[in-house]
């Protein structure tokens, strides 16, 4: 015992001894706007569409997997001139490689490639990372890095305070003329290519005016000083390793797994419909939420966050809101104004996971202590199933994925008139602790969309939830052969429920 407890106080010294380097002669760049990208096959296709809808943005929702795959796929084979990639998490997997794969082949037809992952989700690649930033034209930087490699993690031991604070972005930009922005992640539990949790979640691809001011907070956070070029961090890999892990990643091309995910690429015919004009866009106004980068080292002023901006931006709802969250914690305050905006006669509907679809037991330790104030307000809760009800139809399913799933979208709908989808969860971690990115989208079509995944679709999928005489938290199960009603957390065993117990009484909520 006492040699392991010398161990973690050596890697935690080793950790606290490793300081970040230095940012001294790094590069600055900036995006490539749309006007500088018209004369691409992109610019040029969307052209007529764009001119045709001065102001607004054109966009289409992802929520189908396989599709939000190729369309990050084919919009990266279909670039011509500049690549700008951010995320959270970067899985060393098939479609995480296959992506890989892919910037590879972009930059040796000489696209600018710049990818910005936040080192918290880089884990097994930085060899990887490496050998893609010594390619010519592309740059890799690591947002809010561990200093120590080896032992990444003990660095929370000696600096909790800026490590504990992440990149939660996720935006693909392709020669200024089209972004991807939305909840999922690069990995295979997002694009529906695992065996475990799988995640049901969703995306949009735009294009038009707010493409510009994505490229523009992208070179905020390329250019912060949260932003350490790989190189600084990550020892090149020598040529035998080069060539080894270069085969590891075009393998992941023809492995059986794969299969899938190559088929669906080779048969997209998305940028010829995007470029002629064919693609179903919504062309409507679009504006684009963010924080400030300076949130990580608690530099950001409140009204640079995107929450201050998010709620200028939507008003105070007058009729209805129909909100989707996997990670819904929302804290004595945030009860608080739902239960006065339920007093106005504001129709709430909140979807997030169940304790058997949730991939984070702490946070549904958090959102449970709010159910029961919740439903006393006339708040309707819904709590997303991990396995869907066997006859629910797959095209009704919407945001709420199809099959065995937890919870990932992050989108709500205000008065059946404006969404928002992005990275924000309505839990403190969004709100006080990671960057996040979103859009706030005038759409009827699409809140009535979400509003109607609620009305059709939503008892396939998750449970109701209400209160017993006793004021005791009643799950119902509905299916066409009646109601079930359960007493206890559905399909979890009496350990897991204590455990959760246990977490409950923890002060867990300012980390979550």
């Amino acid at each position: 015992m006492l040699k392991i407890w010398f161990l973690i106080m050596m890697m935690g010294w080793l950790s606290a001894c490793t300081p970040l380097p230095s940012l001294e002669g790094r590069n600055v760049s900036e995006a490539l706007l749309s006007q500088d990208g018209a004369d691409t096959q992109l610019g040029r296709g969307l052209a007529p569409q764009v001119e045709r809808h001065p102001g607004l943005s054109g966009v289409a929702s992802l929520s189908d997997p396989l599709g939000a795959f190729a369309a990050r796929m084919v919009l990266i084979t279909a670039a011509q001139r500049t690549i700008d990639v951010q995320y959270y998490i970067w899985r060393d997997d098939t479609t995480g490689n296959l992506m890989l794969h892919a910037l590879h082949e972009a930059a040796k037809r000489k696209v600018r490639v710049r990818m910005l992952i936040d080192d918290n989700g880089t884990s097994g690649l930085d060899e990887k990372l490496a050998l893609l930033n010594a390619q010519e034209n592309v740059e890799v930087r690591l947002f809010n890095p561990f200093p120590q490699r080896r032992f990444k993690s003990m660095g929370f031991l000696t600096d909790f305070g800026r490590l504990n604070r992440r990149m939660h972005n996720k935006s693909l930009t392709v020669d200024g003329q089209v972004t991807v922005v939305g909840g999922r992640n690069i990995g295979d539990e997002y694009f529906g290519a695992t065996q475990g949790i799988a995640f049901a979640d969703l995306d949009v691809l735009v294009a038009g005016t707010v493409v510009d001011d994505v490229s523009k907070d992208f070179d905020r956070y390329w250019n912060s000083p949260s932003a350490y070029p790989v190189e600084t961090l990550v020892a090149l890999p020598d040529g035998q390793r080069s060539e080894q892990l270069h085969e590891e990643e075009s393998a992941s091309a023809i492995g059986s797994r794969a299969k899938a995910y190559v088929d669906v690429i080779t048969q997209s015919q998305f940028v010829e419909d995007l470029t002629r004009g064919q693609m179903a866009l919504q062309w409507v106004p679009v504006r684009m939420v963010s924080d400030d980068p300076g949130k990580v080292l608690d530099e950001a002023p409140p009204q640079t966050l995107l929450l201050s901006r998010l709620t200028e931006l939507l008003g105070r709802p007058a009729e209805s809101i129909d909100l989707i969250s996997p990670y819904f914690v929302p804290t004595k305050h945030g009860v608080e104004a739902f239960g006065a905006l339920a007093d106005e006669g504001v129709r709430l509907r909140i979807l997030t996971n169940a304790m058997e679809s949730t991939d984070v037991l702490a946070v549904h330790a958090g959102y449970a202590k709010s159910r029961a104030p919740l439903l006393k307000k006339s708040i309707e809760l819904f709590e997303m199933r991990h396995q869907s009800a066997p006859d629910a139809p797959k095209e009704k399913a919407g945001p709420f994925g199809s099959s065995g799933a937890s919870l990932h979208a992050k989108t709500f709908a205000v008065d059946g008139k404006r969404v928002f989808v992005g990275s924000f969860n309505f839990d403190p971690r969004s709100a006080r602790l990671n960057t996040e990115l979103g859009f706030v989208i005038d759409s009827e079509p699409m809140a009535r969309a979400i509003a109607k995944a609620f009305d059709d679709a939503i008892f396939d999928h998750a449970y109701q939830l209400e209160l017993d005489e006793d004021d005791k938290i009643v799950w119902l199960e509905r299916s066409p052969q009646g109601v079930k009603r359960l007493s206890e957390e559905p399909s979890t065993s009496l350990w897991r429920r204590l455990y959760l117990r246990l977490l409950w009484w923890l002060p867990l909520e300012p980390l979550l």
